[in-house]
């Protein structure tokens, strides 16, 4: 009686991406969300406000902060916009990008057991990964909508526009992700590093502060410099479909979108290329 047998064998050199069997994996993404769920909020008291709370708190702090240090009124906010509605529109793709960026390097170390005994494709690690920060992302949405209104400001059309810079904090998080991730996971050192470079990133993106507010006291090449941040292109972006408060750098927004689908691409690749290495030495 002859029986079918699958052998799997790892390629070598660079390997292509496989997407069609990605597709249909695609289900994988799903359990891992419920299992990130469940974990994410046991044992604990406050549960889902977890994802309301920490973006709350922080655009608190940052409005006492300064409100003090500048007084009330002449805080570093997007032009005609209180300065809480101001942080906490950049913290929602700034904070998606962190923790997306944080769950996908750190992807394939967490997911050690399951990397070593089962066999489907390894993109899935750090694709479920950015499932939470989304959710995360999506409650944010919501309470600035709701926090919107309150101040009495009602958002125009350039909202339907908000999906896209999501969409450009998601890729970049994706973007480094990939290179950080099967790096991180032979060398522990780089997924230790992460946090902290994100620590200094969050400065040199206008999270607390407005890149109008910037502009002017940098000279021209600065600001050209300055706008090849992504994150930068993200968050001033979501702010214009917010509150349509300042003219986005069109062009520099191009740039940034155009160096974030280069890095997808090789990450992509380079991904590929070193996932059949890590079961070695994870």
């Amino acid at each position: 009686m002859s029986r079918d047998v699958t052998v799997i064998r790892s390629g070598r050199g660079w390997q292509p991406l496989e997407l069609a069997e990605l597709w249909r994996y695609r289900t994988l993404l799903w359990v891992f969300l419920l299992r990130d769920l469940k974990t994410s909020y046991k044992q604990t008291v406050l549960g889902p406000l977890w994802a309301v709370l920490p973006p709350l708190l922080t655009t608190a702090l940052f409005t006492l902060v300064f409100g003090v240090l500048l007084g009330r009124g002449n805080e570093p906010s997007a032009p005609g916009v209180p300065y809480a509605l101001s942080t906490l529109c950049a913290l929602l793709p700034w904070r998606l990008f962190a923790g997306c960026l944080t769950g996908i390097g750190n992807s394939l170390a967490n997911n050690q057991s399951l990397l070593t005994k089962i066999y489907f494709p390894r993109m899935i690690f750090p694709l479920s990964a950015m499932l939470m920060p989304l959710l995360d992302a999506a409650v944010t949405f919501v309470l600035l909508i709701g926090l919107m209104l309150w101040y009495g400001i009602a958002p125009g059309v350039t909202l339907l526009a908000a999906p896209a810079f999501i969409g450009l904090a998601l890729a970049a998080a994706l973007a480094l992700g990939l290179w950080f991730a099967p790096l991180s996971a032979t060398y522990r050192d780089l997924g230790m590093a992460v946090p902290y470079l994100l620590n200094i990133a969050l400065y040199l993106s206008p999270v607390i502060y407005a890149a109008a507010s910037l502009q002017r006291a940098l000279p021209d090449w600065a600001v050209t410099i300055y706008w090849l941040n992504p994150m930068a292109c993200a968050i001033e972006g979501m702010r214009w479909s917010f509150f349509n408060s300042a003219p986005l750098p069109w062009g520099s927004v191009a740039g940034g979108a155009g160096l974030v689908f280069a890095l997808l691409v090789g990450g992509a690749f380079f991904f590929r290329r070193m996932e059949r290495s890590i079961v070695d030495v994870i």
